[in-house]
């Protein structure tokens, strides 16, 4: 059965200036970002957006600074309001609501995490979380439970009466989630709610963000810039550039398929080995004579195993049915780096659109 649409955008414009509704028709007719801000003192943030984010699952949108990934997300909660278009939470279109609606609708439905934490600095660690709750108007004794409840889930426990200052950054993050989570609401959106931590911190966060979401299934939009980031968290992946979706896909689907030399430079200093699962490069045929390895077993891993074993293949499986193989020269090809020599992606296939200028 096919996961619900959440949140869906329909061909969405955003153009910053004096007269966005004019320019309309020049970005429809092809001029460019460069071309609309030098000769039309217009900025072109989101050109023609149509994206599909789905229920339970964590959306990846990543892109260069000035991409546009920012301003989208703002689009979802009405923090900017587009200058055509529309947008759909559970099929039916926010930009219909009123004040009174649309003030419900991020109380409940959408909460939103900040890069910069936005955590109140007079309130306290508990204060903080509560917040949101707080402003639903839930009953003090269930606000109290599920504030202890939050505070222990994102491991604070201890630090209830600290203010925000005299946390770490990590640590400051955490109530910020917390206080998202908090409100139940059903979609998380979270703006590069990471890149100012250190790495070890980062990828601590990361980890806690995962659990989390195992346990919780949220709808959760996830921005970054950071394309190791976007593979580890993302069940789908959208770039950005100029204002304009270059690629929709897996973390498989852009690794190994970019749509075009933008995605490419994206792609070509990850560790292929860690990142490529042995399902996304497995032959259909399933007559291997070799040990049985699951499809999400990254590269590293299968070879390993296949050396061990002093075998060349083994039989690719999920939930313990054969569905594939693969070889050792396939997962030695699939190692290689995308370049303008090497056009072949490591299954054997073109690159969709590897020749085609961005």
């Amino acid at each position: 059965m096919q996961t619900k649409i959440k949140v869906e955008l329909k061909s969405l414009y955003k153009i910053f200036g004096a007269k966005p509704d004019e320019m309309i028709s020049r970005v429809k007719l092809g001029a460019s970002k460069a071309q609309l801000l030098e000769n039309y003192g217009h900025v072109l943030a989101l050109n023609n957006i149509n994206l599909s984010i789905y229920s339970q699952k964590i959306h990846v949108v990543m892109g260069l600074s000035g991409s546009g990934k920012s301003t989208l997300i703002r689009h979802i909660n009405r923090l900017i309001e587009p200058t055509s278009g529309s947008i759909l939470f559970d099929d039916n279109d926010i930009l219909g609501m009123n004040s009174i609606e649309l003030r419900k609708f991020r109380r409940f439905k959408a909460s939103m995490v900040f890069q910069n934490f936005s955590l109140l600095p007079h309130r306290t660690v508990e204060q903080n979380i509560s917040y949101g709750m707080l402003i639903q108007g839930l009953e003090s004794d269930k606000l109290n439970r599920d504030t202890a409840k939050w505070i222990k889930r994102v491991d604070l426990t201890g630090f209830e009466k600290y203010y925000p200052v005299q946390l770490s950054g990590g640590m400051q993050q955490r109530v910020g989630i917390a206080r998202a989570l908090a409100t139940d609401s059903q979609v998380l959106l979270m703006d590069e709610p990471f890149s100012a931590l250190d790495p070890l911190i980062r990828k601590d966060m990361q980890d806690v963000l995962l659990g989390l979401q195992r346990e919780l299934s949220k709808t959760i939009v996830f921005i970054t810039h950071d394309l190791d980031e976007a593979l580890r968290l993302g069940d789908a992946i959208t770039i950005l550039k100029d204002g304009r979706i270059v690629q929709t896909g897996s973390s498989q689907d852009i690794i190994l398929q970019p749509a075009d030399r933008y995605v490419a430079e994206f792609t070509k200093d990850i560790n292929r080995g860690r990142m490529i699962k042995i399902g996304s490069i497995m032959d259909k045929k399933r007559d291997a004579a070799g040990p049985e390895l699951d499809k999400n077993l990254s590269i590293d891993q299968a070879l390993q195993i296949i050396d061990r074993e002093g075998v060349s293949e083994a039989s690719v499986s999920s939930k313990k049915n054969i569905i594939g193989t693969v070889t050792l020269s396939s997962m030695i090809r699939a190692l290689g780096k995308p370049s303008e020599n090497n056009p072949l992606d490591p299954s054997g296939a073109n690159f969709v659109g590897y020749d085609k200028e961005p």
